[in-house]
């Protein structure tokens, strides 16, 4: 798997311990688009192996994988990490007005009033709220400005986001990073 392959993937959930005989297992989900898991999903794992979801029942956080079907099989997987591609993800969750997924965040260049105050190197979440971490711009951190600071991903710090341009409008943050 090529090195810009890799980068591509996103872990949306882990397998974790046999749950009964029959191989099932928990699911422990790490997204926020659950409608990515269907029975007969599959998905990339960390084990070098594809595999694909049976006898889902997300109300209870378990799962199968097709094919397996004793503790003993089962028992393989725990612990396996699932990945899924930004592709898959943009063609198999559906976003509302104003939503962005993070992976789309990063990168993008933020600024207040005109200047540019860095770059998202990667979003947050702290209890319920997301935070884009930034990477403050050199000609600010010459200044004595922080290599990094948080701005809440909300109003009233966030104006406007153009993903195609990879450009995020705020306001205040500039204060915040003279706080940092």
């Amino acid at each position: 798997m090529s090195k810009q392959f890799k980068e591509q993937l996103l872990h949306i959930a882990t397998i974790g311990k046999t749950v009964g005989i029959h191989g099932d297992m928990k699911l422990h989900i790490n997204t926020d688009f659950p409608e990515q898991f269907q029975n007969g999903a599959t998905f990339f794992t960390n084990k070098k192996i594809d595999i694909t979801l049976s006898d889902l029942n997300l109300e209870r956080g378990t799962t199968k994988i097709a094919g397996i079907n004793s503790i003993e099989d089962a028992k393989k997987y725990t612990n396996a990490k699932l990945f899924t591609t930004r592709e898959d993800t943009r063609k198999n969750c559906h976003l509302e007005d104003g939503e962005y997924f993070w992976f789309d965040l990063e990168d993008c260049e933020v600024y207040e009033d005109g200047k540019i105050l860095g770059t998202v190197n990667e979003v947050e979440r702290i209890t319920i709220s997301n935070y884009l971490n930034v990477k403050t711009d050199d000609s600010l951190v010459k200044t004595g400005s922080a290599k990094s600071f948080l701005i809440p991903f909300q109003e009233p710090f966030k104006v406007s986001v153009d993903i195609d341009k990879k450009i995020i409008t705020v306001t205040g943050a500039m204060d915040i990073l003279e706080a940092s």
